[in-house]
């Protein structure tokens, strides 16, 4: 049987660097919400069978602010991204999601992502061995900082900035996040840390998570300027 392709949303954070008066996925954006976005543009990619969005247990925002939403929605989620994604998993298998199945990790804040850039990651990825992620070639010089002073600058050869979604199979990925603990920030860091080397897909660098406050306006100028 053909894989399917899955999204999950881990949807349970509180957003407390956005400055945001709530979570941050529900603050209000260029006539929607944060979620609305990132779930519209997810809906538009043909390939995703379903798209599953967990949710804090004590989330009771969510319809009121998404309406149209016609996925799966699990109250699920854990203290850390890893146990919130790991719990939507079972989910996932619960509703006949099978270990070879593919399944896209997407950031709930990372609502200018486009469907054509899920598209190409799917296409990049869907005969590989492993997976792989969207993500972008560091261009900025960095620096290592000790009590807000530059203490010397870190080559930035052969540095990416991950970004989301990751795509890996299901299997593999539940495997990866059992053995890593629930302390990685990302799902390619637990994959990796299997010995695995995901692929790097190309994003872009509208495909910014909002975590500040000054991110919201930005986002809400490329939104409304998009064509």
């Amino acid at each position: 049987m053909t894989p399917r392709c899955h999204a999950l949303v881990p949807c349970a954070g509180v957003g407390l660097r956005a400055g945001a008066n709530g979570p941050k996925q529900y603050a209000a954006l260029a006539e929607n919400t944060v979620i609305g976005h990132t779930l519209n543009a997810l809906a538009r990619v043909r390939r995703v069978e379903r798209i599953l969005v967990v949710l804090s247990p004590q989330d009771d925002r969510f319809e009121a602010h998404v309406p149209f939403f016609e996925g799966w929605v699990a109250r699920v989620g854990g203290d850390t991204r890893a146990q919130t994604v790991a719990n939507g998993f079972a989910t996932l298998a619960e509703r006949g999601a099978r270990d070879d199945d593919w399944v896209l990790v997407h950031d709930a804040a990372r609502c200018l992502v486009r469907s054509e850039w899920i598209d190409a990651l799917i296409d990049s990825c869907a005969d590989d061995a492993v997976g792989g992620l969207l993500a972008l070639p560091v261009a900025d010089t960095l620096k290592d900082e000790r009590d807000g002073r530059a203490v010397c600058t870190v080559a930035r050869d052969h540095k990416w900035q991950a970004q989301t979604p990751q795509m890996f199979r299901l299997g593999l990925l539940r495997e990866a996040l059992q053995q890593s603990g629930g302390e990685v920030t990302d799902e390619s860091s637990a994959i990796e840390a299997l010995g695995h080397a995901p692929k790097l897909v190309r994003g872009s660098p509208e495909n910014f998570k909002l975590t500040y406050a000054g991110d919201f306006a930005l986002a809400e100028r490329l939104l409304r300027t998009r064509t």
